[in-house]
């Protein structure tokens, strides 16, 4: 919670920076986006394969685990699609370009702020920037005060399914309390790693 906390309170002061005319010209270059995504996704790669995470998920792969985030993508992309219905001034594309940060609020608005800025313009783009930074903030927030009650409602993998991709890192813990079940910390890894690797190729597509 207190890493969401701080990207608002990041988001928040680039805002009121902006508003001020305190930053320099060159933070507004248009190349810096791209730059800035590049060193990042370099940084999750990294992170990825020299973690234990990854070695765990593959210690224990069986095929079928690859359901879990598949149902994930698909059922969060439908639902994602019904909020056409009530955000007319979107696209479909753009909605759900925004659920296909699954969580991953960091990476899915620096990408959908980068990829949508070349053809809806900067303004556009950081509204939807915007949006899908605080959607993904949110599921995030459900994913981990809401744990206990997911898993009684729904079972063990509800509560994967809805922490995305903060089901291999900051929700984990809560899942596993809730459970009571530590042969599930494979699968929500594995469906946490297979998630993340999607963010960038769904969003590409949708934008």
């Amino acid at each position: 919670m207190k890493e969401n906390l701080l990207m608002l309170a990041c988001f928040a002061g680039g805002i009121l920076c902006g508003f001020t005319g305190l930053f320099p010209d060159v933070l507004f270059h248009p190349s810096l986006p791209a730059v800035l995504l590049s060193v990042l996704m370099l940084q999750v790669g990294a992170g990825l394969g020299a973690g234990e995470d990854l070695q765990l998920a593959l210690r224990s792969f069986r095929l079928r685990m690859l359901l879990l985030p598949l149902f994930t993508i698909a059922g969060t992309l439908l639902f994602s699609a019904l909020a056409v219905l009530l955000f007319h001034s979107h696209s479909l594309a753009d909605i759900l370009a925004v659920g296909s940060g699954f969580g991953y609020y960091s990476l899915s608005s620096v990408l959908i702020a980068d990829l949508k800025g070349a053809s809806a313009g900067s303004c556009a783009a950081a509204e939807l920037a915007t949006v899908a930074l605080l959607a993904n903030v949110v599921r995030e927030m459900i994913a981990l005060f809401g744990t206990p009650l997911f898993s009684r409602w729904g079972g063990a993998f509800a509560p994967v399914s809805i922490a995305g991709i903060n089901s291999m890192d900051v929700c984990l813990p809560a899942i596993l309390r809730a459970t009571e079940d530590q042969t599930l910390a494979p699968v929500a890894v594995l469906h946490g790693i297979v998630l993340e690797m999607s963010v960038p190729l769904l969003i590409a597509f949708f934008c």
